[in-house]
């Protein structure tokens, strides 16, 4: 089954086909056919990944899955939130991972609750209209690092130390990542609601 991503996000991409090759699900990004991404107005993730999913269908004619996620930090009221992968710019410095976890440092400066978790819902439709999206959330609890750690990853992985693991996110492998992120944990929910709702597998 071809599935559009509605995302150009090359590195969600590839979590996202690690993740559902149980079901050999081809997924290909919107952007590779030609459709601009959708704007995300709201300020929950699965209203967003809604949104995103059915702005996909709808231009692709297709079935279509969108991921939002972020980080959620305690102390921050939940933010960056669904502002993550700007939230520098709500500072006036430039969208980038590295300016988003400057930005962070900064804000979290002389705080000492680092509790965070990083969000991903998952919302996969039949079609635009589809009156029974599929909708998976997955939770990763953590702690925010002082200071940067590790290579690998993008957006916060270098910031999120994982008690459990001993690790911050980016200094794990892609497929330590993949069997334990929020990602894994909604892609998880999603194989399952797939196989029960839409018989695929």
């Amino acid at each position: 089954m071809r599935l559009v991503l509605a995302s150009n996000n090359a590195k969600k991409l590839g979590e996202l086909q690690a993740l559902f090759a149980p079901l050999a699900i081809e997924l290909v990004t919107q952007g590779s056919l030609g459709i601009p991404e959708a704007e995300e107005p709201y300020l929950t993730f699965v209203e967003n990944a809604l949104t995103k999913a059915r702005h996909a269908a709808r231009a692709a004619d297709a079935a279509a899955i969108a991921d939002d996620s972020g980080l959620c930090v305690d102390a921050l009221k939940g933010a960056p939130g669904v502002l993550s992968a700007r939230y520098a710019t709500l500072f006036g410095q430039p969208k980038s991972d590295g300016d988003n976890n400057r930005v962070l440092l900064e804000q979290m400066h002389g705080r000492d609750d680092r509790r965070a978790r990083f969000v991903s819902a998952l919302v996969a439709v039949r079609e635009a209209d589809d009156p029974e999206p599929l909708i998976a959330f997955g939770r990763w609890n953590g702690e925010l690092l002082r200071e940067r750690a590790g290579e690998g990853g993008f957006g916060y992985d270098p910031l999120m130390f994982i008690p459990s693991l001993g690790r911050s996110v980016a200094q794990l492998s892609a497929d330590e990542k993949n069997r334990v992120s929020h990602r894994a944990i909604a892609s998880q929910q999603m194989l399952a609601l797939m196989r029960e709702v839409w018989h695929l597998g």
